[in-house]
């Protein structure tokens, strides 16, 4: 299908479709696949504000779903009919019915309509405290879209029909961009014409030669790095030769598909002044992480120890480490992830955390004050897993069905120190079904169970699945795997162990947890209502038609 003429279409149409309220939007991203509804944000002081330019005369629709479906969403929909711009507060139910909002908390503060295209601009609290509007966080956002090509009416907007949809966003916490000069040189990490197999989970590994530099530089962006941090390169300690490791998910076992996907990679040679590095924290990803199946809410801890961090540490006595970005994973049964932080005895602030994972939407997030890793710190990566909808055990793993709890440090300056995780302890998980001996010496893997007779010559993960799971043994099992002594991962960059590597340690007493500060609502927002202007605006722009729009201003 050819583009063009709706990319020239909008190209002509800068004085109706870029006006508005002169606020900056420093964010901006389509929501659709054809073009027609784009989303752009930013803060407006307290508040968050919002602007959507959509191809419709008719009403736009937009909102915030903890599932990205309709049901128990917050939604705001607005357009100009006749002249008149309107804005209205909405919320849906468990079964997915549209009511209107008694508590009215998006304001107004610009509309525009011409013949092909609907712009409103809106802002609104973080948290308004009302029991029908959802909170916006630094977790994941899932927004969802919706337009008709009418305009609300007496009963209310009309069925948006298969002009919805969903993306999931980091509104809070958005990647920071930086202006680089075309003459920055670059190079690529791209798979050439991969065929992806037709199975659920394939881990394709290439290996490429990185450009060979006489003197050090710095990567610089793929990901922006501060400007006083840049990635080493070019010097003895650095890589000449890089793996990329790409993770095909192919839940549908489709034949024929093509990859070319890869990473771009800009560097310089105006060195900056430290070097980063980054750690894998948490759950050593292995069948000893176990999650008993048809539980709602489960918890896993993965500890980077303080004996762990104590030794690779000691040379950055007593400055530390300064973490600026953090990326948190699980898979598909992960519903939130947090990765918390304590010294002596006391929690600090989080480091980062996300309380709506979404397996689809996974990126670094940049801290908004660098945080501090000091020796003898503890770090945990907690993560909540959901599987009602699961039969059988989940298991620690590769595949996209098994599952991770994982934490990535972006910091600087560099040390040497690649991996900072733990497992728990299994035979004391097999215990509490009732296992009792395992043949020894261990010569499969999985190991086989000895006794009792009902387990005898299973394999542990058989054994895990015959066991009659209920919700009150799930919830005993997680307190229990939460309380186990965990054998202690801890490697350097050269894939050697620290000294401390498989030791067994305790999770750390937390004296002092971290008491987290309430919410605070926005102003009430009949105290804002009035604070605006209607404006009626005719203006004609020429493409071989004259359009007319209207806009409203506050």
């Amino acid at each position: 299908m050819c583009r063009w003429p709706l990319l020239l279409l909008w190209g002509l149409l800068p004085r109706a479709a870029a006006g508005g309220s002169g606020w900056p939007f420093p964010h901006r991203t389509l929501l659709d696949s054809e073009g027609k509804y784009w989303l752009s944000w930013g803060p407006r002081g307290g508040r968050l504000a919002f602007r959507l330019e959509v191809r419709t005369a008719g009403y736009v629709g937009f909102g915030f779903s903890s599932t990205g479906a309709m049901a128990a969403a917050d939604i705001v929909v607005g357009g100009v009919a006749r002249g008149r711009p309107y804005l209205q507060d909405y919320f849906t139910n468990a079964n997915r019915e549209l009511r209107k909002d008694a508590q009215q908390d998006y304001h107004l503060e610009y509309a525009m309509e011409n013949s092909t295209h609907t712009v409103i601009e809106f802002a609104r609290e973080l948290h308004t405290c009302d029991l029908n509007d959802k909170s916006i966080t630094e977790s994941t956002v899932r927004v969802i879209w919706a337009y008709h090509h009418e305009d609300v009416g007496e009963a209310g907007p009309k069925y948006h029909e298969s002009n919805r949809g969903t993306k999931s966003l980091r509104l809070l916490n958005p990647e920071k961009t930086n202006m680089l000069s075309t003459a920055v040189p670059y190079f690529d990490l791209v798979n050439q014409d991969i065929p992806i197999p037709n199975k659920g989970t394939t881990y394709w590994c290439q290996m490429f030669k990185i450009p060979m530099l006489q003197e050090k530089h710095h990567v610089i962006k793929g990901f922006s790095y501060p400007p006083h941090v840049g990635l080493s390169l070019g010097t003895p300690l650095d890589p000449h030769y890089v793996l990329l490791e790409v993770h095909y998910d192919n839940p549908t076992y489709k034949e024929g598909l093509i990859d070319n996907s890869g990473l771009r990679l800009f560097y310089t040679a105006d060195i900056r002044k430290y070097d980063a590095g980054v750690i894998e924290a948490g759950l050593w990803v292995s069948l000893f992480h176990t999650i008993p199946p048809g539980l709602p809410d489960f918890r896993s801890e993965g500890h980077c120890t303080l004996e762990c961090l104590e030794e690779a540490l000691e040379a950055e006595k007593p400055s530390g480490i300064h973490v600026f970005a953090v990326l948190l994973h699980a898979h598909l049964a992960g519903r939130g992830i947090r990765l918390r932080h304590f010294r002596k005895g006391e929690e600090m602030r989080l480091l980062a955390y996300d309380d709506d994972f979404d397996f689809n939407f996974q990126e670094f997030q940049y801290l908004k004050e660098e945080q501090i890793i000091l020796p003898g710190d503890n770090l945990i990566t907690e993560c909540r897993y959901n599987t009602k909808d699961r039969a059988r055990m989940t298991w620690g793993g590769l595949s996209t069905r098994n599952e991770m709890c994982l934490s990535y440090l972006l910091y600087y300056p560099r040390i040497n120190l690649t991996r900072c995780a733990s497992i728990p302890d299994i035979m004391e998980q097999l215990q509490f079904i009732g296992v009792k001996e395992i043949y020894r010496p261990v010569t499969t893997w999985p190991f086989i169970i000895k006794s009792p007779k009902q387990y005898k010559n299973l394999s542990f993960m058989d054994a895990m699945n015959k066991f009659k799971w209920t919700k009150k043994e799930g919830l005993a099992f997680n307190k229990l795997v939460l309380s186990l002594p965990v054998n202690v991962r801890c490697s350097k960059t050269d894939n050697a162990e620290w000294s401390i590597q498989g030791m067994t340690a305790l999770p750390p007493d937390i004296e002092r947890p971290y008491q987290a500060e309430p919410l605070v609502c926005g102003a009430s927002s009949t105290s804002l209502r009035g604070n605006v202007c209607l404006e009626l605006l005719l203006s004609f722009v020429v493409l071989g038609s004259t359009l007319s729009t209207r806009s409203f201003c506050p």
